[in-house]
């Protein structure tokens, strides 16, 4: 354990209200990033190099472990895939090791959160065409799990009537954090059980600290990086966004399903450029975006040692090394 504080696993019974959806609702779990920022924290709790979504930086579970058991909360494994890099595979494999388990895509390269998105997103379109996608980074740290599943559940349920529109989930922010997305909702478009859907006016990812002071103080909000919507416009936003990367995975999609999958995913890997999701298809103002904010969440991105500490504090608790 880091501290004594214990962020234990939900419940599945208290979700008995949201069952699975059908055979069409998917995950994505991002779990290819190196968590560079962290990685003296890590090497001090581990002795190792793992990136941060393999470590138990807040709680007792690793950060990937945390986000499975969320996930599966509402999807079940063998609709769920961790997109992770070749290099990581270890650590993976000692986080799945006797745990129902989902698909492992691990990509020979890193092209950055574009490929991470997308390339799932295709392996996804050429076995369920009219599956509901909803992406999830692993490196986030939330609290009220159940809670925020059950807001997910409401948010993927609207998919279908919003075919071509991608649904982003995003927090009330509490302080001008340069280092997030930020989000300005627009009018009202619809409603779920959980409250309204707003247009996005504008989306800007990392913005100035002056212009995240403005915003903050305009009252956007923080982009979570959880987001829903149909795979067939996930695809059509990569060909319209990113059409070289889009090429290139279209072209994988040849020999998905054959002996031949791993070569193409690794040559498609190769040639594909790196990009970033949210700069390159989010802040695509041609897109129709939709948001859903999260009240009342104990989240953080645990992107830096001082967002880790702070959660911890907020969690009131201080674990030995946090004094280191």
């Amino acid at each position: 354990m880091n501290g004594s504080v214990a962020v234990t696993a939900p419940s599945s019974r208290s979700f008995r209200a949201w069952p699975q959806e059908g055979g069409h609702l998917w995950a994505i779990v991002l779990a290819g990033g190196e968590g560079l920022r962290l990685r003296t924290l890590t090497r001090h709790l581990y002795g190792d190099e793992r990136p941060k979504q393999f470590a138990a930086v807040v709680g007792a579970r690793s950060l990937l472990r945390q986000t499975l058991d969320r996930v599966a909360l509402l999807i079940p494994p063998e609709r769920t895939i961790v997109v992770t890099l070749a290099s990581h595979g270890s650590y993976v494999e000692a986080e799945l090791r006797g745990a129902p388990r989902p698909h492992v895509l691990a990509q020979a390269y890193d092209r950055g959160t574009a490929a991470g998105v997308l390339l799932p997103a295709h392996w996804i379109s050429a076995r369920d065409p009219e599956a509901t996608v909803v992406v999830f980074p692993s490196d986030h740290f939330v609290l009220e799990e159940s809670a925020f599943m059950c807001h997910v559940a409401d948010v993927a349920r609207t998919v279908p009537r919003r075919s071509e529109s991608m649904i982003l989930l995003a927090a009330e922010a509490t302080n001008p954090e340069p280092e997030y997305g930020w989000i300005e909702p627009g009018e009202t478009v619809a409603w779920t059980a959980r409250g309204p859907l707003h247009r996005v006016r504008r989306f800007l990812e990392k913005p100035s600290l002056a212009e995240a002071d403005a915003l903050f103080h305009a009252g956007c909000l923080w982009n979570m990086f959880v987001f829903a919507a149909r795979v067939s416009a996930l695809v059509d936003a990569g060909r319209s966004c990113v059409p070289l990367l889009h090429d290139r995975l279209s072209r994988m999609e040849l020999f998905l399903g054959t002996q031949h999958e791993p070569w193409a995913m690794r040559q498609a890997c190769m040639l594909a450029p790196t990009a970033n999701f949210s700069r390159a298809v989010l802040q695509d103002a041609s897109l129709s975006l939709v948001v859903s904010a999260v009240p009342e969440l104990t989240w953080c991105d645990l992107g830096t040692p001082e967002r880790v500490a702070r959660t911890w504090r907020r969690l009131g608790v201080a674990p030995a090394w946090l004094a280191s």
